[in-house]
């Protein structure tokens, strides 16, 4: 190696360790928390400010508007930790698509319930009314679940937390039970042909709905829909994520989700 070519190198590995010692640059500076749009932002947004004033963590929170997304962007290493799902939905997820994530806390259950602008009373649904639910996996059986609970329809013996609308038995009223994506569900109250919307709380709230106040039937505390916070394998020890989990199941957070969601989220650690 010439004079030239040692001079090159040493400007290069300079620059490296320069890059490399920056503090600005460190993405591990700033813990990057993927949450769903709407009322489940607010409480991230508190436990933001926990985070920041307990325990010295600065949080970035990276919003989705779907299901999909957040774990595909904590698989890729975009965000650092999720808080949107339950585990049964992440366990079919994983069996889905190959995740290996790690559980690090519960946060709340949000009860589903069944809505409705046509009717003030479950005795009032008619034969051969239309019924709405989510169409992924964990939502549509959670729906249907929901649905045996009140007497609607029966499913199958020993079915699980993940019912298949063939996994009906009996449905006295002959209701049709469509599937539609879940961001999709509050509008369809305005439908002249629906009777009733089974809606997670998530999308309910955005359009001000609550379940305790405006479901005309709702989970009960039974759920093992519980929410969870998710990351990787390679970062659960984090010091920051741990933080992360104290501070989101904090009091100020259980007081900004009462606040929220008026009563209808239900502590779960």
């Amino acid at each position: 190696m010439n004079a030239t070519h040692k001079t090159i190198f040493s400007i290069f590995i300079s620059l490296i360790l320069l890059w490399s010692c920056n503090p600005a640059s460190n993405s591990s500076d700033v813990l990057r928390v993927g949450v769903q749009v709407g009322p489940e932002f607010t409480l991230a947004e508190a436990a933001k400010k926990v985070a920041k004033e307990k325990y010295n963590v600065d949080v970035e929170l990276v919003s989705f508007n779907d299901y999909v997304m957040p774990n595909e962007a904590l698989r890729q290493g975009d965000i650092d930790v999720n808080v949107f799902q339950n585990k049964p939905y992440l366990d079919v997820q994983s069996k889905n698509r190959g995740y290996d994530f790690a559980i690090v806390g519960n946060t709340f259950v949000y009860p589903m319930a069944g809505y409705s602008k046509k009717i003030k009373d479950i005795s009032q649904l008619k034969a051969e009314d239309t019924v709405v639910i989510p169409n992924d996996p964990t939502n549509l059986g959670r729906a249907l679940l929901l649905l045996q609970q009140v007497g609607l329809i029966k499913l199958r013996d020993n079915v699980g937390l993940l019912p298949r609308l063939q996994d009906i038995t009996e449905n006295r009223l002959k209701l049709r039970i469509l599937e539609l994506e879940a961001p999709q569900l509050p509008r369809t109250l305005d439908d002249d042909q629906i009777a009733v919307a089974i809606i997670n709380n998530n999308f309910a709230a955005s359009h001000n709905l609550t379940a305790k106040r405006d479901g005309i039937f709702v989970e009960n505390e039974k759920s093992p829909y519980v929410n969870i916070i998710v990351c990787r394998q390679d970062n659960k020890e984090n010091e920051k994520v741990k933080d992360f989990v104290k501070a989101y199941q904090s009091i100020e957070v259980e007081k900004v989700a009462d606040e929220v969601f008026k009563g209808g989220a239900i502590k779960g650690w």
